[in-house]
């Protein structure tokens, strides 16, 4: 038998052997086409009724400032309640709250104003922040570790199929069916991932007598991720290369003044990101990276740079589209291992907390970096600006990899 079989993955040790891992994958796609199919015709709605893009930007904002300001209590007590429960109590917040948006848009309710919507996008913020540290904190517990890198990579293809399917399935709600119905198909998926959740037979770990205060407790997980070279290059790694060399927040305007196209290519491209990452992730549950883990993450993200450079200075469609790819590709091998790295660094007891600053790092990175994007935009000129941000993105991959020798010389092996 050869090496490259004897090292191949067998059937049996699959994660969707695990029947906790499936309800935990329905929970994940149910809550991402929840909140893709809710963010779509909110910004809908609200377009329809202002005609002013500002108020577009404004719905970012309602839904990041709450996001921000509760992720780190959310973790707090995800790791200090019930998992399962608290995290379909939030799903059953959000479906609340999408069915008084389609009330709302129904007529139903009275709404002169656009501030019962920006309260429901912010309602939604609050409930959003506690899905991944329940995801994270669950994930550990249906699966055994040598299973981690199959199912991170598995938890990936759901994580980029809801973001292709979720923005496709809310636009043709909204246009067949209207507002009302998008809404509350948005709150009947979060009620089926409340449902998956309390299906799932999982155990709990033993809850603490004496609690710590909260405040000390956040800070203890803020001190574990510093602390911990491999996790905080990973999770900085991936914040940096997002926040300042990210191209997708710039696609209109390349598509308008660049490319010469209408509308329809936006589609396509923003959805040419994701297509890359479901290949990649498809291909690494079949082949989990293991051996040169750390090397790889950094290959991967000076990939994601070039691939940014290489889209600025394009001026063909096809060949503009299959750079998103490629740069969705190596996105998606860095999500895989900054996932799995993650799961199998953070102890059991400290899973929510550290998924909460992840999560932190991770949405910072996009919400601020469209903010970059545009601000360097309008300093330097777009393609100026996307150029520059490729190669500032080379230069974070170069300061980890001298500044983390851990993370760069890691085996994913050593730490199962």
């Amino acid at each position: 038998m050869s090496e490259a079989i004897a090292q191949a993955p067998s059937e049996a040790d699959s994660p969707l052997r695990s029947v906790g891992f499936r309800w935990l994958m329905l929970f994940r796609i149910c809550t991402l086409l929840s909140y893709q199919v809710a963010a779509v015709t909110v910004g809908w709605h609200i377009y329809e009724l202002t005609r002013d893009p500002w108020s577009l930007g404004l719905v970012g904002l309602a839904e990041v400032v709450p996001f921000f300001c509760v992720a780190p209590f959310s973790g707090y007590l995800v790791d200090h309640l019930p998992r399962r429960k608290l995290g379909a109590a939030a799903c059953l917040g959000l479906a609340i709250n999408a069915g008084a948006l389609a009330l709302i848009a129904h007529g139903a309710l009275p709404a002169s104003a656009l501030w019962p919507i920006y309260a429901a996008v912010a309602v939604g913020g609050v409930g959003r922040s506690f899905l991944g540290p329940v995801y994270n904190a669950l994930f550990a517990r249906v699966l055994k570790r040598e299973q981690f890198a199959r199912g991170a990579s598995m938890g990936s293809v759901v994580f980029q199929a809801g973001l292709v399917l979720g923005p496709a399935l809310g636009g043709l709600l909204v246009g067949v069916a209207g507002k009302s119905v998008s809404y509350a198909v948005a709150a009947a998926c979060a009620i089926a991932a409340a449902l998956a959740l309390l299906r799932m037979r999982v155990t709990e770990p033993a809850q603490a007598m004496q609690r710590e205060p909260v405040f000390a407790s956040i800070a203890q997980g803020m001190r574990f991720v510093a602390s911990n070279q491999i996790m905080l290059g990973a999770m900085a790694l991936d914040m940096f290369s997002v926040l300042l060399g990210g191209a997708v927040s710039m696609l209109p305007a390349f598509i308008k003044d660049i490319l010469h196209q209408g509308p329809e290519a936006l589609g396509v491209m923003r959805a040419a990101p994701a297509v890359g990452s479901i290949c990649v992730a498809l291909w690494l549950t079949r082949h989990p990276l293991q051996r040169n883990a750390g090397r790889i993450l950094l290959f991967a993200v000076a990939g994601f740079g070039l691939c940014t450079i290489a889209f600025a200075l394009s001026r063909n469609y096809w060949l503009s589209t299959a750079l998103l790819v490629a740069y969705g590709m190596c996105d998606g091998v860095s999500v895989v291992l900054r996932s799995t790295i993650l799961q199998l660094v953070t102890p059991d007891g400290m899973r929510g907390r550290v998924s909460s600053i992840n999560s932190i790092f991770i949405s910072s990175s996009n919400e601020l970096g469209a903010f970059y994007d545009g601000t360097m935009a309008r300093l330097l000129g777009l393609v100026p600006a996307v150029i520059m941000g490729g190669f500032v993105t080379l230069g974070v991959v170069a300061t980890t990899a001298r500044l983390a020798p851990r993370l760069r010389r890691l085996d994913l092996r050593e730490l199962q």
